[in-house]
């Protein structure tokens, strides 16, 4: 990473493991269920895996999808698609055949590397066995131009409300996240950084193996997601900074006796993070937890908690600096530090990462790239940004209730019921009303025996509007959530077989 003229120059994804190689090559790049693998051996398989797809056809600008378990050969081939300018496409495990399907068909890969768990047809796919022996051919593909700016990885969108959109990055936008936290938090060989997210989502492969070989580090690829799977691998890894999803932070937050001191942070995103959670956290491991905001389109970490324990109420830590962050009217004015408004991100126009963010390249559609409209990137999140920078998200624009003409936004109204030390999860969604257009409901997951609606509902009305109340309530044993631990929120109403309406003192 260099700066010129005060603007960020990166190099490419064939070159983000030069440094490390020259430093010490012997060093630990990734450790996995299956083994550890030095710098030099990355530098080794990506290679091969670059020979491999290079002989099965693919060239630059072809699509290269993986359905693979975390483990050092995910790592491998996506560094070895990038290498040969190749567009790398993540299609996870845990999805339906359907899903996956949905994927495939949407963006037509050249190549599908099939792991123990992808659906896809056979036919369609190569087969673990046959590409073990493609690899073990150790061919070397012909040297590539690759141009950063170039299409390089698709994401998809969580989808926790409808049809996933499949959003377009450069190695530009891929590298950038690592360099800007690489610097700001002072990342160095030492760092020992641990996901147990799917690696099949874009945005882990950029905070994994992209962001620590920045550092020099080491990533740290999990392959469990559970309460104990996860403090095994922290202990025994020695891992220095993890990212969990809100429910595995309350899973530890409850298990004082787990392992966790090699942490030196960990961080806590792909959801709200409720301050009691927080707390109960901090007071069950010595550990602050930091807490993120992030997005698909960006990719990744747009603000962030700094480093150590400082943290404000209900917000999503700090802008990074090569973004600007502002809340804007429904008529697109920019509004002044702490006003309510949707969330829009543009690069930075001052400071050392000035200039250095571009947007997503756009969608892909119909077999290409289409472009999004010029301008800040609108997030579709309700919130605010204060002078200092520190960003407050209340909702997703596109889940607010309007109940009697009144906007009700679910995460504020999540966010109380979720204080109740009971609830595991909890959603609120609307129902149709012929007279109020919407009422409002919400649907929990417990921890243990159901929790007396009357008593959320007393809640409620301890800190909240009266409209803003729910007004039916029901109980599920498990919320669906996605890969990301994010719930599923379409089909909401269908999962509530037996609402209970709750008495309303008064309301109308």
């Amino acid at each position: 990473m260099k700066k010129s003229n005060g603007t960020a120059v990166l190099g490419t994804i064939a070159t983000v493991l030069d440094a490390a190689l020259a430093a010490n090559p012997q060093a630990p790049a990734v450790e996995a269920v299956s083994g550890i693998w030095s710098y030099a051996e990355l530098d080794t398989q990506a290679r091969r895996c670059a020979g491999a797809l290079w002989s099965l056809g693919v060239r630059p600008g072809d699509r290269v999808a993986a359905c693979l378990p975390n483990d050092l050969g995910i790592v491998a081939a996506f560094h070895g698609a990038q290498r040969i300018g190749a567009i790398w496409v993540g299609i996870g495990e845990a999805l339906s055949s359907s899903e996956q399907q949905e994927l495939q068909t949407l963006c037509k890969p050249s190549v599908v590397l099939a792991g123990p768990n992808c659906r896809l047809d056979p036919l369609d796919c190569v087969s673990e066995a046959q590409w073990a022996e493609l690899c073990g051919r150790d061919e070397t593909a012909p040297s590539v131009e690759l141009d950063i700016d170039a299409p390089a990885g698709i994401a998809f969108t969580s989808g926790t409300s409808g049809q996933p959109k499949a959003v377009v990055h450069s190695q530009r936008n891929l590298l950038l996240p690592g360099a800007v936290l690489c610097a700001t938090r002072g990342w160095g060989p030492e760092l020992r950084k641990g996901d147990s997210f799917p690696l099949t989502i874009l945005n882990l492969m950029v905070l994994s193996t992209l962001l620590t070989a920045q550092a020099g580090g080491c990533s740290v690829v999990m392959n469990r997601r559970d309460v104990d799977g996860v403090a095994e691998w922290i202990a025994s890894r020695r891992v220095t900074v993890w990212n969990g999803a809100p429910a595995q932070l309350y899973d530890l937050a409850r298990r004082p006796d787990v392992n966790l001191s090699s942490l030196q942070e960990i961080w806590c995103g792909g959801g709200d993070t409720p301050d009691g959670l927080r707390q109960a956290f901090t007071d069950a491991h010595g550990l602050v937890p930091r807490v993120t905001y992030g997005l698909t389109e960006a990719p990744t970490v747009v603000s962030i908690d700094p480093p150590g324990r400082e943290w404000h109420p209900r917000t999503s830590g700090q802008v990074l600096p090569q973004y600007e962050v502002a809340a804007y009217s429904e008529d697109g004015s920019p509004l002044p530090a702490g006003k309510l408004g949707e969330l829009r991100v543009r690069a930075a126009r001052s400071g050392p990462w000035a200039g250095s963010w571009t947007p997503m390249l756009g969608h892909w559609e119909h077999g290409g790239v289409t472009s999004t409209e010029p301008g800040p990137l609108a997030t579709g999140d309700i919130g605010t940004v204060d002078a200092d920078g520190w960003l407050t998200v209340l909702d997703r624009k596109k889940l607010v209730i309007i109940r009697g003409g009144a906007n009700v936004y679910p995460l504020e109204v999540e966010r109380v019921i979720a204080t109740h030390p009971d609830v595991a999860r909890v959603a609120v969604y609307p129902v149709p009303d012929d007279r109020l257009g919407q009422r409002v409901a919400a649907i929990v997951e417990s921890v243990g025996p159901p929790v007396e609606f009357s008593v959320l509902a007393d809640l409620c009305r301890n800190e909240l509007s009266p409209y803003k109340v729910p007004e039916f309530w029901s109980q599920v044993d498990a919320l669906p959530v996605n890969a990301m631990g994010k719930i599923r929120r379409a089909g909401l109403a269908e999962l509530t077989t037996s609402a209970v309406r709750a008495p309303q003192r008064g309301l109308r």
